[in-house]
Formats: structure tokens, C-alpha cells, sequence
């Protein structure tokens, strides 16, 4: 993390502002020599601008070999004078210019040696500068070491800037939003159903897969369809809320808004996009449960709206059809997306891809999309990438169109020139094929005459035949306009991308794509609080805002993604905020505990904001655990149940194979008389559990269990980096076995999950943060459908604060039993017992022993059946060809098709004769002889 400096030198000093003394920029050059490995030499490379960095002067004392001594001062003993901070501008080139970021690979530069460009404090400058003066010691003179700091820690000073600009910003909060941040008046005022502008009639698009669902969706309203024809009762529905509609008749307190729950529904077809199949659009296939229906129409209306969600809810799955629902309803406005984890962004973008939004109008900000489970790149300069290459495969459909309509000149050479073409020959010849086949009064259009008199059958050849089918005008006439509509969206994009042509720079062009062009922006709260000066200075413009994690984030990182635009006329252009997240789970990392404890930061806005009382929407039916293991944690929940399928498919009604039970808890106790350890404060281990915990992996994979299915977590990071070791040492290397997943922290895992997963509590002489019910929660539910806990059952149990889960876990056996006559995948039903008894296991050492020599038989088994496979294996060409000696039907079903049982043992003896020939030769070359051998035999 720190380089020695080869040479530092101030390369520029600005002059002060007007009315100040302080210089208003100080740039130094820092050159360092990274003889290192390639990866440490890489990190040193990556320093992006903004990063801080420590100038550093040393003057040891001591004597080269002398020992470090923990017990004396730090800063005597390393010799340490003086401590500069420093921001990083950008690294040199060869020519002494700042390599710009941007999505062209950085220069290969020659050579150790690495020159960056930094800014220096200003205010420190002068006051050094000031006593150089005066005959003190020039402290950038004296400057021999440079140090880094971890990426992830390194963002403090940007974030402490955008707290004290917001601090000095007249900042606007929406007027429906004011009170109830700061916590007073009344917590529902923001609640959709109490906003003046409630919308009425909305298209719920693909939300809904048939009629049949939509009623089961709103149980408490009568349903009307504006339509008899069932071939027309199909998705998508338009609704309209009687109760709404009554509110704006009515006053607030008549009796007819109790009688008006009557929902209007009306179908809408989607308009055709063109003849092609990837015209379709992508519908949503998930059938929303009541609870989700009420979040998404909460969420598509303006207002404040938070949804509660346990774990397994489907709450990224309501957020990501909220996403959809606001871009084809508004189409005009700009949503925002805040999540707490770059993992939870790559998920939310995961699933947008399978929905209908077009993906030029998706932008990702800040690092991390490199976890994306997609071949495409959707950061800032990966959509550049996208949106010029769209405009080349764009243009070369142009030019196809051009080609049919035997149209001379180079349209296809730019968007301008494209967008005359389609002006003067496209829309043209268009409105003539309208004037013909419109129906004029008294005639009737023959149904041959769309496709006779249509204009671009050359063009759309290529498209699934027939394009018409001649036999309805209307089916035609939809058919023609559905190809019109693919040839305007070409132009369309073509006019929307012309920027990018005048546009020359990546970096100008991602700002144009992120100002103008993107209409669902997603960032972590930790991006937003770096970039959010260069947003407002961009003009950066959204009108809603969805959180992911709410209550996993701090209450400033909440609020400062509500101000990362300037206002209109004094008023805030937000329309709606949507948080979704789950207060029972985790809550924001304070590393601070007077902070955490006597300022209560850990309290999210999400959480006090619940605490208030504000409306929430709290989703009740799970689809992640098997009912058995969603038990050990529903309690903490008003009414969480179980959705259909977690009691119908088949991987939850099967058992867990070579497991009597699908979950349990087991008890370990000290493993030669030690529990757990303290090897540095507050790292904790317990070998005893790590080593048991490894040998039940070891177990599940000689059976069969995939690796990637089985997760190993653990309260302590102590804990992980034991496990870590132990499978390094164990299992790691070995291919019959592998490593799991994952391995670590309950915490690091929250919202995430796996099929299996072994739990490692660790501490024995105190039950320690696992105390904290919220940490229990996110422990229990990351399993799918199978939970194994490895704990000391004497301690845990007496914990009042875990008494409803380990009450359940206590009520099976505390001994670990196995079945390990059973292979995944599994063939018993969850409710029937193996056959025989199962297999207890009395402590880690018997597990130890047990799966070695399991290992040893499966091993054995292989070898077995490998060198067996050999014995029976025959070389080309060695079979001989079977004369028949009766007469073959030419017909294959003439003859029955099984030997006769002389021929079957007739061809028995051949082989077994053919067998011992070739194994008492194989070690002989082969000879005439050994031929006429053969036929002999």
C-alpha cells in the first residue's frame, strides 16, 4: 500500500482568488518506482482521479533488523516527521499528459516508473509555506514515501464534500415530502391515496397474466369488464379505480366512497412493431400476488411508498415491474434507481433485461457491472459503445431500404442524410399506399389491394411468410402499419443517436447519453454521494427515485439521492419515491460505536420512517424456503406464508438425500479442550466447528450435492478465514470435491441465497452480535431447501432474544444424522423415512474420520469400475461382421425384432471366444497367423 518516492517536485501554484490568501490550485508530480507483482503494479495503475493519497516523510531511527515492539509508540519507533494528504489528479503518459479515463484501454507504458499528477490542500501549502519562510524545513522537500489507501475505504473526502454542499445549498425537498423526513405531522399524508393528483386509469401492462388473476388480485373489489367478446379479455389491461374517480365527485366524508371498490377494465392491444419475431415484446411471466399488486400500483402512483419485504418476497421482482409500469406510463419521465449493493444493482438489471424496455434508454453509473451475469456492458461508455454500433447496424438497414426501393445517392452515410431519405421517399410513398387503400364512401376495398399496392415487399423479404394473408382487410391493414412502425422506429433512433455524430470525445458523449438520452439511471447510494456535484452540474434530471436495501442504507445516503438535481422554479421536479427494503434484516454498518450506540446511525431512514407510522405495504407469501425452514424465522413478520409452489414443485417436496432431516442444529463441543479462540481481539475462531462444517461439505459432494449449491457461513470474519483454511488444506485442490459457493460472513451475505447452506455460530463463552434478532433473521433465511447449523446448543439455547427459532431447532436431535446409502439427486419424499435407521454421528472427529474413509470406498468404487471398463474394452476393427444365415426382410418391421434364444447364445459364445482371443494377443503384435486365429475362431 505504500511505494518509495524517486522524486517529488510542485509543478504548479495558482494564484489566490480574489479576497483570499491561499493559493486556489497547488499540483505536484509524484514518481514512483513499481518493481513489484504485476498485481500490486495494476492497483497502483487503477488510482482513478479523486483518490486520496499520503505524502509521507520517514527517518527511522533504529537500526536496520531492529524488532518491532507493539508495546511502544508507533510514531518514534518508525521515525514518522510529516504527513501530507494529496488527491489524485491522473497518472503521466510518456509525453507528461494526464491519461484521461475513459473506455479505451490505458497506454502501456515502459518501464518501472510512474509519475502522478496531484493536487496538494491549498490552506496546508500556505501555512507550510508560510514557515519555510520564517528559516523552518520545507516539508515538500522531504517527502520519500507514497501511500494508497484500499479503494472501498478510499471515498471519505468526497463524501464529506457532498454533506458540506448540501449543507450550504438551499436545498429543495418536495412539499409532500417535507414533514415527514423530519418526523412530524401526519405520517400518511404522503401515501398515494391522500395525493391531490392520484391517478385514475392506468396500464398495468404485463403485470397481470389473464383475466382470472387480475380478479384475484383486488378481492375486494368488483370487476368490470367494458368488453363481452373473450377473445379480447387478454393482457394488457387498462384499469380505472371507481374510488378515485369518487373522491374527485365527492367530498372526503360521503358515504359513496364506501360503495364505489368497482374496477373498470379495459383491454388494449399493443400495437404491432413489425413482421419480425424479436419484434414481439417480452411479457412478464410471474403471477403477483395480491400484496404485489398493491406495491406496484402504489409504486406507478405519485407519493411516498414503502413495501416491506421478508426474505424470499419477491421484492426485486416488484421493484423491477415497477421500473417497467412507470417507463411505458410515462414515457416522458426519468427513474432513478439507488440500491445499497452492487450486487443488488446487478440483480435489478438482470431481470429488467427480461422485460420490455428498450435497452438504449438503460444506463448503470460507478463500478461494479463487471459482476453482471450479461454479455453486455451497460456503464457509461458501454452504452456509447452500444448506441454507435446501433447507429451502424441502423444505417446498413437504411441502406438495404434504399436498395429495394432503387433510390440513388448515399443516404445511408449519416443520421441527417437518413432522416431526408425517410422524409422524402419513406413518408412519401407511405401517404400514397394510405390514399389508395383507404376506404372511400360507397366503395368497398378489395382484400388483395393492401397487399398489392403495398410499397416495401422487397424490403421486408426476409420476414416469416406470408407477410399478408389476403383473407381479412382490417388483419392486412394492422399488418402494413406494424411494418410502417418498424421503418419509423428505424429513423426514430437515427434522429435520437445524431448527436453521437457531432459529438466527438467518450467523455461528451457519455454526458449527452446520461443527460438526454438514458430513462432508467441506476447507481449505489455510495456513487450518488461521490458524483452528485458533477450530476447537478450536468443538468442530471429524474422524476422518480426507487431504493433498493432501504434499510441497509445510512440515513444521509437516503436522503442526498433526493438532491442530485437543481430545482424548477423553486419547486422539485420528484414525483414519486419508492423504498423498498426489510427493517427485521441487517441494518447499516456504523464502525463507530459511540456513533452506532449513543447517535443511533445505524437507524435507517426507512426504519424511523416505519417507526412512524407511515403506511407500508408488507408483502406475506415467501417463495424461497421450504415451509419447514421459513418457520424458524416468520415469526418476527406480522403474516408471512407460503406461496403455492414451495409446497407443490419438486425440489422442495423431496428430501434432502444422505440428511435424515432437511434442517437441524448440531451441537459441537471443544475439540482438545478448546472452544472458541481470540487469536487478536475480536477475531474468533472455533476449529472444532470449521473443521465439522467441512466435513459435512466433504460428505454432500462424494453423494453427489453440486458444489456450487452449498454456501458456508459464519457470524465472525475470524471464522471465515479459519474455514477458508481448513478447505485450502482439505478439499480445495482435490477434484472429487472442490470448494463450495461460498464461504463467509452472515452479514456480507445478506441478500443472497443458496439450495444448502452450513451455519458456523462459532462462540462459546458468549452468545456475542448474534444476539442482534435482525442477525438471526438474515442467518435463517439464506437457505433454500436445506439448513445445518453448527453451534454450541448449551450456550444459544438460554438466549431469551433466540428463543422462538432455537425452540423449533431444539425439538429435533442435537447429533448430526446422515443416511449414506443415499445420492443426490434425491428419490424420498420429505414426509417418508429412508429405509433402515439413520447413521448418528457423535461429535467432529467421528465426522472427520467417517468421511475419510467414505472417501476411501468411493475412490476404491471408481478405481473399480474404471480398470473393469478397461478389461471389457475391445480395440477398432476387433468385432467381426455377423453373417446372417437366414433370409432378412427388406422391410424393418416385417421380422420380430428379437433373436431367437439359439442365435442369442450363439452370438454369446462369439463374443466371450472373441474376448479371450484378443486379451491372451494384446500384448503381440499382430501377425498373419494371429488373423487366421481369428477366423478359425
Amino acid at each position: 500500500m505504500a511505494q518509495p518516492i524517486v522524486n517529488f517536485a510542485v509543478v504548479e501554484v495558482a494564484k489566490p482568488n480574489i479576497g483570499e490568501k491561499r493559493p486556489s490550485r497547488v499540483r505536484a508530480d509524484v514518481t514512483v518506482n513499481l518493481s513489484v507483482r504485476n498485481e500490486i503494479k495494476a492497483e497502483w495503475e487503477n488510482l482513478r482521479k479523486h483518490d486520496v493519497c499520503f505524502l509521507i516523510t520517514v527517518r527511522p531511527i533504529a537500526t536496520i533488523g531492529t524488532k518491532y515492539s507493539y508495546r511502544e509508540p508507533f510514531v518514534p519507533q518508525v521515525g514518522l516527521t510529516y504527513v501530507r494528504g494529496c488527491e489524485i489528479e491522473g497518472m503521466l503518459d510518456q509525453n507528461g499528459r494526464v491519461i484521461e479515463e475513459g473506455p479505451e484501454p490505458k497506454p502501456q507504458l515502459p518501464g518501472e516508473k510512474r509519475t502522478f499528477r496531484v493536487w496538494l490542500d491549498c490552506n496546508q501549502y500556505r501555512a507550510d509555506m508560510d514557515l519555510a519562510s520564517q528559516g523552518k524545513e520545507d516539508v515538500y522537500e522531504t517527502f520519500n514515501i507514497l501511500m494508497r489507501r484500499k479503494p472501498k475505504e478510499n471515498n471519505f473526502k468526497a463524501v464529506l464534500e457532498t454533506i458540506r454542499e448540501l449543507m450550504n445549498t438551499e436545498c429543495v425537498v418536495p412539499g409532500w415530502l417535507h414533514d415527514i423526513i423530519l418526523g412530524y405531522g401526519d405520517p400518511g399524508a404522503a401515501h398515494y391515496s391522500r395525493m391531490p393528483n392520484e391517478i385514475a386509469t392506468m396500464d398495468f401492462n404485463d403485470t397481470f397474466l389473464n383475466l382470472d388473476h387480475l380478479r384475484a388480485s383486488f378481492p375486494e373489489h368488483e370487476i368490470r369488464v367494458q368488453t363481452d367478446d373473450p377473445k379480447k379479455l387478454v393482457p394488457p389491461f387498462r384499469l380505472t379505480f371507481g374510488e378515485v374517480l369518487s373522491k374527485k365527485r365527492y367530498s372526503a366524508d360521503t358515504d359513496e366512497l364506501k360503495s364505489s371498490k368497482v374496477i373498470t377494465v379495459q383491454p388494449h392491444v399493443i400495437p404491432s412493431r413489425g413482421p419480425y419475431l424479436f419484434n414481439e415484446p417480452k411479457k412478464n411471466a410471474i403471477p403477483f400476488t395480491p400484496t404485489q399488486v398493491e406495491a406496484i400500483r402504489a409504486g406507478m402512483q405519485p407519493g411516498l411508498t414503502l413495501v416491506v419485504g421478508p426474505p424470499g418476497t419477491g421484492k426485486t421482482d416488484v421493484a423491477v415491474q415497477i421500473i417497467s409500469n412507470l417507463y411505458h406510463n410515462f414515457p416522458a419521465q426519468r427513474t432513478l434507481i439507488v440500491t445499497h449493493s452492487n450486487q443488488a444493482l446487478n440483480q435489478l438489471f438482470e431481470k429488467i433485461m427480461q422485460l420490455d424496455i428498450d435497452e438504449r434508454h438503460l444506463l448503470r453509473l460507478g463500478h461494479g457491472e463487471e459482476a453482471l451475469e450479461t454479455e453486455k456492458d451497460f456503464s457509461r461508455y458501454g452504452r456509447v459503445n452500444y448506441v454507435l454500433a446501433k447507429r451502424l447496424d441502423l444505417l446498413m438497414e437504411v441502406q438495404r431500404l434504399q436498395d429495394s426501393l432503387k433510390v440513388t445517392g448515399d443516404v445511408a452515410y449519416t443520421c441527417e442524410t437518413a432522416g431526408h431519405f425517410f422524409l422524402y421517399h419513406i413518408l412519401a410513398r407511405w401517404e400514397r399506399f394510405l390514399s389508395r387503400v383507404r376506404p372511400r364512401s360507397g366503395k368497398i376495398i378489395p382484400v388483395r389491394t393492401v397487399k398489392d399496392e403495398f410499397p416495401f415487399h422487397r424490403f421486408f423479404d426476409n420476414a416469416p411468410k406470408p407477410l399478408f394473408k389476403c383473407q381479412n382487410y382490417e388483419e392486412d391493414m394492422e399488418i402494413a402499419e406494424g411494418c410502417f412502425r418498424y421503418l419509423e422506429k428505424i429513423f426514430t433512433q437515427l434522429e435520437e443517436f445524431r448527436a453521437f455524430e457531432l459529438l466527438r470525445s467518450g467523455l461528451d458523449r457519455s454526458k449527452y447519453l446520461l443527460v438526454k438520452e438514458a430513462k432508467v439511471i441506476a447507481m449505489t447510494c455510495t456513487h450518488a454521494a461521490l458524483k452528485r456535484r458533477e450530476l447537478v452540474d450536468l443538468g442530471f434530471k429524474y422524476d422518480n427515485i426507487l431504493m433498493e436495501e432501504a434499510a441497509q442504507i445510512l440515513e444521509i445516503e437516503t436522503f442526498i439521492p433526493l438532491l442530485l438535481q437543481n430545482p424548477e422554479d423553486g419547486f422539485s421536479r420528484l414525483k414519486r419515491w419508492i423504498m423498498i427494503g426489510d427493517h427485521h434484516q441487517l441494518p447499516p454498518v456504523i464502525k463507530n460505536m459511540a456513533f452506532q450506540k449513543y447517535s443511533n446511525m445505524e437507524q435507517s431512514l426507512f426504519t424511523r420512517i416505519v417507526r412512524l407510522g407511515v403506511p407500508t405495504v408488507d408483502l406475506d407469501g415467501q417463495g424461497r424456503a421450504r415451509p419447514s425452514i421459513c418457520n424458524l424465522y416468520k415469526w418476527r413478520y406480522k403474516r408471512l406464508g407460503n406461496l403455492a409452489h414451495v409446497e407443490n414443485w419438486p425440489e422442495y417436496r423431496v428430501a434432502n438425500p444422505g440428511f435424515w432431516f432437511d434442517f437441524q442444529l448440531i451441537n459441537v463441543e471443544d475439540f482438545n479442550g478448546v472452544g472458541e479462540s481470540e487469536p487478536s481481539p475480536y477475531f474468533y475462531q472455533n476449529l472444532a466447528e470449521a473443521e465439522y462444517c467441512v466435513a459435512v461439505f466433504m460428505y454432500m459432494r462424494l453423494i453427489g450435492y453440486p458444489a456450487d449449491k452449498i454456501s458456508i457461513l459464519t457470524t465472525y470474519n475470524g471464522q471465515k478465514h479459519l474455514i477458508r483454511d481448513v478447505i485450502n488444506i482439505r478439499c480445495a485442490t482435490n477434484p472429487l470435491i472442490g470448494r463450495p459457493h461460498k464461504v463467509t460472513t452472515v452479514d456480507k451475505y445478506q441478500g443472497q441465497q443458496n439450495d444448502y447452506i452450513l451455519l458456523s455460530l462459532v462462540r462459546t463463552k458468549a452468545v456475542g452480535h448474534l444476539r442482534d434478532v435482525r442477525r438471526l433473521v438474515v442467518a435463517m433465511s439464506r437457505a433454500r431447501l436445506g439448513l445445518y447449523i453448527f453451534a454450541r446448543v448449551s450456550l444459544f439455547k438460554n438466549c431469551f432474544e433466540l428463543t422462538p427459532a432455537f425452540s423449533q431447532l431444539m425439538a429435533r436431535p442435537l447429533k448430526l444424522h446422515i443416511v449414506p446409502h443415499e445420492a443426490f439427486p434425491a428419490q424420498r419424499l420429505n414426509n417418508c423415512a429412508p429405509q433402515g435407521a439413520p447413521q448418528e454421528v457423535e461429535d467432529m472427529p467421528q465426522m472427520a474420520a467417517f468421511v475419510y474413509e467414505f472417501y476411501i470406498q468411493k475412490v476404491q468404487a471408481m478405481k473399480s469400475a474404471f480398470y473393469g471398463a478397461q478389461k471389457v474394452w475391445q480395440k477398432p476393427g476387433a468385432q467381426k461382421e455377423v453373417v446372417p444365415e437366414h433370409f432378412v426382410s427388406h422391410h424393418p418391421g416385417a421380422d420380430d425384432d428379437t433373436d431367437s434364444e439359439e442365435e442369442q447364445e450363439r452370438i454369446k459364445s462369439d463374443m466371450k471366444q472373441e474376448h479371450v482371443e484378443v486379451t491372451a494377443d494384446e500384448d503381440q503384435q499382430e501377425s498373419p497367423e494371429r488373423m487366421e486365429v481369428s477366423e478359425e475362431a
